[in-house]
């Protein structure tokens, strides 16, 4: 780790129970684009939050699928520029404030999206941006990043300081309707951003350090009663807490392998991404093992703190078997056979594993399209 080093806080922040009902006051007058999924409209999790624009014009944009297609982006743009929007607000998973980060920047800047993906290329301004989170999971309120899905399958992503939200909002009475499966995999994802965060070869930093440390802390000690008693609200607010934390400490110290590897299983095979990144955990953390040891075993007291007499290899150890109990005890499938995955995938999911790059650079260990191919057979 380098003693040198640059942070970014990413949003201010509002949090409590009821707070995604006073939206307005955080953004500027003017129309206002509202970026959704149809289900969450359906349940009614977005009622409290459109009352509060009584009176002011505002459009919704519902059309976001889950793994969100440039498409649904393009769409979302069109649809504020329609209404001369003057701001945006992102609310549900990270899929539609993936999409209302997008939309806002493009909003704001006018740029062809082809233009922006990759590390760095946005550099213009975004429309003000407000995103609330309905799930504990992908932190992606704290985070400059968007990723989309280009044709059929290929996931890009849009990282870029322009793409800081102004604001995030907590709201943990939006988590506690989330169907068990749901809380399990984007739960276990924010565990995986954590890890990642601590464990990453590029831009490690103290400050990451200890949010991402928090965040597991707060995340490990809470994920199981989270699926047990869901109506919980000390508990789902503990989650979001620490889901919003790694989301912080990611946006500095990036993702890596797990992330590399998870995800052309959501491209190729619609594998939810908590899910993806919970299948190819253990085994990016065994390829890890020699060189992020003692980064294992120091993470391991954050879970369980009675670790803490026993050696660094035992620690590290340890960890990764914590880690397996928990994704077995809150019912997340251990093989990517449960999802539909065979033999025969495997040198497509090694190819597409390879094309992340943003992400391997990042892995503590090199993995080479041998070693992703090995570590997706493991995980059969």
């Amino acid at each position: 780790m380098s003693d040198d080093f640059t942070f970014h806080y990413g949003p201010q922040l509002v949090s409590g129970i009821g707070a995604s009902a006073n939206l307005a006051p955080l953004l500027p007058d003017g129309p206002v684009l509202f970026v959704t999924d149809a289900n969450l409209r359906a349940l009614g999790l977005t009622d409290a939050a459109l009352s509060g624009f009584a009176g002011r014009e505002l459009a919704v944009f519902d059309e976001v699928q889950e793994d969100p297609s440039e498409a649904s982006a393009l769409g979302a743009v069109e649809l504020g520029r329609s209404i001369g929007a003057k701001a945006v607000i992102g609310f549900g998973g990270g899929s539609p404030m993936d999409v209302a980060k997008a939309a806002a920047y493009l909003l704001g800047s006018g740029e062809p999206i082809e233009d922006i993906y990759g590390v760095g290329a946005a550099t213009g301004e975004g429309l003000p941006l407000v995103l609330v989170p309905t799930t504990a999971g992908t932190g992606s309120e704290a985070t400059p990043i968007s990723i989309l899905t280009v044709g059929e399958t290929s996931k890009k992503g849009i990282v870029a300081p322009a793409l800081y939200a102004d604001w995030a909002v907590l709201d943990a009475g939006l988590t506690t309707g989330l169907p068990r499966h749901v809380t399990a995999a984007t739960g276990v994802d924010a565990m995986v951003h954590a890890i990642e965060a601590f464990t990453t070869k590029r831009l490690k930093n103290p400050v990451s350090d200890a949010l991402a440390k928090e965040a597991l802390r707060l995340l490990s000690a809470n994920i199981r009663a989270a699926c047990d008693t869901p109506n919980d609200l000390a508990v789902r607010d503990a989650m979001l807490r620490g889901s919003y934390l790694a989301g912080v400490a990611f946006a500095n110290a990036p993702c890596a392998g797990v992330h590399a590897l998870a995800y052309p299983l959501g491209g190729h095979f619609h594998v939810p991404h908590g899910l993806s990144n919970a299948l190819m955990l253990p085994h990016v953390l065994a390829h890890n093992m020699p060189v992020a040891r003692e980064m294992y075993a120091e993470l391991a007291v954050e879970i369980a703190p009675d670790l803490a007499s026993l050696g660094t290899q035992a620690r590290a150890q340890c960890f990764v078997e914590a880690l397996v109990s928990i994704a077995a005890d809150i019912g997340l499938s251990p093989k990517l056979a449960d999802v539909g995955i065979e033999a025969g995938h495997l040198d497509l999911l090694a190819d597409e594993a390879m094309k992340q790059e943003r992400l391997l650079v990042n892995n503590p260990v090199p993995i080479t399209r041998e070693d992703a191919r090995r570590m997706y057979e493991a995980a059969l």
